[in-house]
């Protein structure tokens, strides 16, 4: 007898988490590039990546929400050396934390700081762990809910460290990310406001 009333007890303490968070699941594209630094004779431009992962966003009120995401994202750039192009991809655990203002019609604006931590990356040349294992980085996007809980979006992020964990090397390391996000995401509960 006593399990027939926790069943409700747990279903009703349930529905009552979930009025104050959604629960996502988001993925997409990425082109990113390397910005600063000196790559003297190497040319450098944007390769294509994805990115994708789940995020919490709790509610605060009916238009701001803060939005902690952990994602698996693919980065770097296209290195070219006296005809000779490569390339270079570094694979990131991202966890940006994304402040959000929400509007009544589903449109939102975004911004927040990421923190990277590098899980692998190609080997560029005779260069070993070309990349450091931390990432830090600025945030900031726009993009549509709808009140189904599917959405889409853009985001920049603006590397704040270099990326580069070298010397010696025709490129001076001390460059950093640079990244163009777009995504689709699906969320549950409190998709209708």
């Amino acid at each position: 007898m006593k399990k027939l009333f926790l069943i409700p007890a747990l279903l009703f303490s349930i529905s009552l988490c979930a009025q104050k968070y959604q629960l996502g699941l988001k993925g997409g594209v990425n082109l990113s590039n390397f910005t600063g630094g000196d790559f003297k004779a190497v040319k450098n431009s944007s390769l294509l990546g994805f990115h994708a992962g789940g995020f919490i966003s709790f509610l605060a009120g009916s238009n701001f929400a803060i939005q902690p995401e952990v994602l698996f994202s693919t980065q770097g750039a296209k290195l070219e050396n006296a005809g000779d192009k490569r390339d270079f991809k570094v694979s990131y655990l991202n966890v940006p934390v994304m402040f959000k203002y929400r509007t009544n019609g589903g449109f939102y604006l975004e911004a927040g700081p990421q923190v990277g931590f590098k899980l692998g990356e190609d080997e560029y040349g005779s260069v070993n762990n070309f990349a450091k294992n931390l990432d830090l980085a600025v945030n900031a996007g726009l993009g549509y809910h709808s009140s189904s809980g599917f959405g889409i979006g853009g985001r920049y992020s603006a590397g704040i460290s270099k990326v580069g964990d070298f010397t010696g090397q025709n490129i001076e390391p001390d460059f950093k990310n640079s990244v163009v996000q777009l995504f689709i995401f699906f969320t549950l509960f409190n998709n209708k406001r």
